[in-house]
């Protein structure tokens, strides 16, 4: 029976297949934005690209906390493989980050919450960055409180309270 529940195991071990995560992209003036189709290049502050299963092409969104909304709602995110955002402690600015070359695995980032800055589409935003010293130093500068990717609250990503409050031009 041992030998058969080995065979077993290695059989079906070997029938899993390989995951392949996509490598980030380049944002290009052809990337619309999901929610709101519009050219996300043209957005200030931190952008995201989602990939999933069974997609040749990333999602784009122009903002950081929209991806977020996009993982968690359901019936939005199907089977998602990975999601990039901006490293914000690279960006050369905030109103145009680049367009590759600083993109980081959102799972693996910290964000700066409730800072004065405000994403692509003037509401709150999740700002990324790659490492948690870059995220202190912005928020001292703009607002706000450092948290890791787990630490961010449904409440914080779904919620509209005082969305708008403290804009920062």
């Amino acid at each position: 029976m041992r030998v058969f529940f080995s065979m077993m195991v290695l059989l079906l071990s070997g029938c899993q297949e390989e995951v392949q995560i996509p490598d980030p992209v380049q944002l290009t003036r052809d990337a619309e934005g999901f929610y709101c189709n519009m050219i996300v290049i043209d957005h200030p502050g931190p952008k995201a690209q989602v990939y999933e299963k069974d997609r040749d092409s990333a999602i784009w969104f122009t903002s950081v906390r929209d991806a977020l909304a996009y993982n968690i709602l359901p019936g939005e995110a199907q089977h998602v493989q990975v999601i990039y955002v901006h490293d914000m402690g690279q960006a050369n600015n905030w109103d145009k980050p680049q367009v590759s070359g600083i993109w980081i695995k959102a799972r693996e980032a910290f964000y700066v919450l409730e800072s004065r800055k405000r994403g692509g589409m003037g509401a709150r935003e999740t700002i990324p960055f790659r490492d948690k010293a870059s995220a202190d130093d912005f928020s001292r500068e703009f607002g706000g409180h450092v948290v890791a990717y787990a630490d961010i609250s449904r409440d914080y990503i779904l919620g509209d309270e005082n969305e708008y409050d403290d804009v920062e031009d």
